[in-house]
This record gives C-alpha cells, sequence and structure tokens, in this order.
C-alpha cells in the first residue's frame, strides 16, 4: 500500500513515523512534510489547503490512501476531492468537517443529538455584545466561531477581557461564540469512525496555556500525556455511548456521514462528561502520546476507516505504560516567533519535528511557532515524564521555551475526576 501523508507538523510525523514500521506500506510520503519526516517518507512539494492540487499529487503518486493530518485543509474540501479522484482517503468530507469549521454547527448538531454540552450563543455583531455578555460568567468564555489553530478562545474572569476579545474576533469578520464555564478536568479522546462505526482510541489530556501552572495565552498545545490515570474504567464506553456515537449517527441523518478521525474535546464535570468542542482530525499534541502507545497496524486501521470496514477489525492493542510528550517552542510564541536558527539534537529518537526544515547547507533550523515535540514512555507517568524532559535537555534551539510540568500533577496523583 503507497500512503500519502498530507501536513507538515509533530502530528503527521509521528502519523508517519507510526506507518512507516508497517510491513503492509510498499511507499510513503509527506507533503509538504518537514525536516524530521524528510527521514522516514518521500518529500512532495503542494499546497495542503488546495484541494485540486492535492488530488492531482495523489493521482500522480500513485497513492493507494491518503491521509490528512490538518483542519484547514478538510473544512477545504481535500478530502472530498481525493475520494472523486478514485483514491481512498482518511478524513471527512468538507460537509462533515464543519463539526469544527464551524463551532455553532457544532452546537447545532450536539442539540439535536442530545449531547451535553455547555450553554452557547453566538453574536454577530457588536450591537448585541454587550447584552450577550451579561447573560454570561463569571467565568466568561469567549470563542472564534471557526478554525483558529487553538488560539481563538479566551477564558477570562474580568468581563471587559472577554469584551475586547470578542471585539476583536467581531472586527474582523468572525462571529464569536460565548459559552458558558464547564468545571473540572478536560481530556481528549480521539475516535476511528467509518460514517457508523465508533472505535476509541486511548484518553489523553493536553496542555493549551503557554506557562506552568496554566499561565499565559492559550496555544495550540504544550504537551499532552496518556492514558490517564485518574478517570475510571468505563470513562471511555460512557463518553461513546452518550456523546460520540449521538454525534456521528446525527451526522449521517443529515447526510454528511463522518468518516476518519472525531476527536471530543470533553470537560470531566461534577454532572459528567460535556463536550468543549470536537475537531475532525488527530489532535496536536495528543497524537504523539497516543500514537506512541498504539501496537495496532495504524496503517491497517487509517485504511480500513477510509474503506468503511472498521466493524471487521479486532480490538485495538496497546503498550502498557505510559508517554509524556512535551512541545519546545520558538522564541516569541505563541505571539509571532523567531525563525531560522539552527536546532541541534533533532535527529534524537522521540523527537518529532514540526515547524522545521533544512537549509541548503544541511542545517535544520526552525520554521514555526511550535517546533518539535519531545515525546518519553516509560512503564509509569513519572518515569515517561522523566524520559522526555531528559531528551527535552539533548535539545538546543536558542531563545526556544517549554513547559516544565506536563504531566506533573496527575504523576503525583494530584488530579482526579469529580464525583
Amino acid at each position: 500500500m503507497r500512503v500519502l501523508v498530507i501536513g507538515s507538523g509533530a502530528r503527521e510525523h509521528a502519523i508517519a513515523l507510526a506507518v512507516s514500521g508497517d510491513a503492509g506500506v510498499t511507499a510513503l510520503a509527506c507533503a509538504p512534510g518537514n525536516a524530521g519526516t524528510a527521514a522516514v517518507a518521500e518529500q512532495l512539494g503542494v499546497d495542503p489547503a488546495d484541494p485540486a492540487a492535492v488530488a492531482v499529487l495523489a493521482k500522480e503518486w500513485g497513492a493507494d490512501l491518503v491521509v490528512i493530518g490538518p483542519e484547514v485543509p478538510l473544512v477545504a474540501g481535500v478530502a472530498d476531492a481525493v475520494r472523486e479522484a478514485g483514491i481512498a482517503c482518511f478524513g471527512p468530507s468538507a460537509a462533515a468537517a464543519r463539526i469544527e469549521g464551524s463551532k455553532a454547527f457544532a452546537k447545532d448538531v450536539m442539540s439535536a443529538a442530545g449531547v451535553p454540552t455547555a450553554r452557547s450563543e453566538v453574536v454577530d455583531t457588536p450591537a448585541r455584545l454587550d447584552a450577550a455578555l451579561q447573560r454570561f460568567g463569571p467565568t466568561w468564555v469567549v470563542k472564534d466561531d471557526g478554525l483558529a489553530a487553538g488560539k481563538g478562545v479566551v477564558v477570562t474572569e474580568d468581563i471587559e477581557v472577554a469584551r475586547k476579545h470578542a471585539l476583536m474576533l467581531l472586527d474582523g469578520g468572525h462571529p464569536v461564540l460565548l459559552e458558558s464555564f464547564l468545571d473540572g478536568p478536560e481530556a481528549s479522546l480521539f475516535c476511528f469512525v467509518d460514517g457508523r462505526t465508533v472505535v476509541p482510541m486511548l484518553p489523553a489530556q493536553d496542555f493549551k496555556r503557554v506557562g506552568d501552572g496554566g499561565t499565559g495565552p492559550n496555544t495550540g498545545g504544550m504537551g499532552a500525556y496518556a492514558p490517564l490515570p485518574w478517570v475510571s474504567e468505563d470513562l471511555v464506553n460512557h463518553v461513546v455511548a452518550r456523546i460520540v456515537q449521538p454525534v456521528v449517527d446525527e451526522l449521517d441523518v443529515r447526510g454528511c456521514s463522518f468518516s476518519g478521525l472525531l476527536y471530543a474535546g470533553l470537560a470531566l464535570t461534577s454532572d459528567g462528561p460535556q463536550v468543549i468542542e470536537f475537531n475532525c482530525r488527530f489532535g496536536d499534541p495528543e497524537t504523539q502520546v497516543v500514537l506512541a502507545l498504539l501496537r495496532t497496524s495504524l496503517a491497517e486501521v487509517l485504511k480500513a476507516t477510509a474503506t468503511g470496514r472498521l466493524a471487521e477489525l479486532p480490538p485495538l492493542e496497546w503498550s502498557r505504560g505510559a508517554a509524556v510528550t512535551v512541545v519546545i517552542a520558538a522564541d516569541g510564541y505563541p505571539g509571532k516567533p523567531r525563525t531560522g536558527d539552527v536546532i541541534t539534537g533533532g535527529e534524537i529518537e522521540g523527537v518529532l519535528h514540526a515547524g522545521t526544515r533544512r537549509r541548503e547547507d544541511g542545517a535544520v533550523v526552525s520554521s514555526g511557532g511550535r517546533v518539535l515535540s519531545v515525546v518519553g514512555t516509560g512503564k509509569t507517568l513519572k518515569s515517561a515524564r522523566k524520559h522526555a524532559y531528559e531528551t527535552v535537555e539533548r535539545v538546543h534551539l536558542a531563545g526556544s521555551h517549554h513547559r516544565t510540568d506536563i504531566a506533573l500533577r496527575a504523576a503525583n496523583g494530584e488530579v482526579a475526576a469529580p464525583v
């Protein structure tokens, strides 16, 4: 099987690594890829968000399966174009990808499916904003209704901060979603979905704030760990039955069946799990830890998902133990990052590339905000943390920063789901 992975982040590097070890994969390419994926896959040039260009590339390269990593190509309809070209594709249609592309659409689907989620209201004009803000908070949750790379959300106890963020979004032509605040720790659950069948992966937890202790602005994600030792054994089955399957069924009823990876971002509240958001693809950085523990052939599962055969597969198999990933970010991130700095240690096992490129002189340099994801594994969460942070110390990028507390509270037994 010839597999083409679309994207250039650490998520795609993790997917490529997992697929490259599969005996059934005869050729592997990434487009456009990065300096890390180049070590395991052929690199092909393409605009990932151009449906026609991706379809032509997949046809010319002879792909048997196209795996789309990022959300922007999915919302743009790249999966539709690839399927129209007669090639199996892992990733939802543009219509189904609205579950992430429009938070208002997602809320409507959840309401129809009876899925527990935060109370919400869409505001599309500044004239309506002040009255709407009075119906929420404290705490205020203000979201960009569209795609924002994980950075369009502000959670604050200050109504003026909430108002300022909302006005900034509205001034940019973006509708705003106001939500009630959900208490409790957060969790991410990835599910393979082939239209009707749902196969869950291990739950994970990511860290959105840029600084230790959950301080500073939101980012695309500064680290993650899996599994979650503090959740009950029946959590995954409960979430699939009460949340994921009803949404999958509702999308099918609406004529936009979901095929690909459906990601439920959850708050484990005192009233039970509630949905913060849905994403239409593998999350980053959770993918890096979940795939590090997957023993089942990823290529086989991706192909079965793309071809509607998930129900035929045996249960997924997982390694015992835990995985932790720590994101190394460039100076300036999550604002405008400094790029072009030389990276050393990027070839070490467990280091996944995101914002990197290889210069003409052969040096690997930074080219984005989240530059590397460092993955550590171990028999326990503490040993996985130790492995990850020891590797971080072996990597050098001038001016870079990372959180030092990824999975720390969980490893110390300080995280608990509400009873």
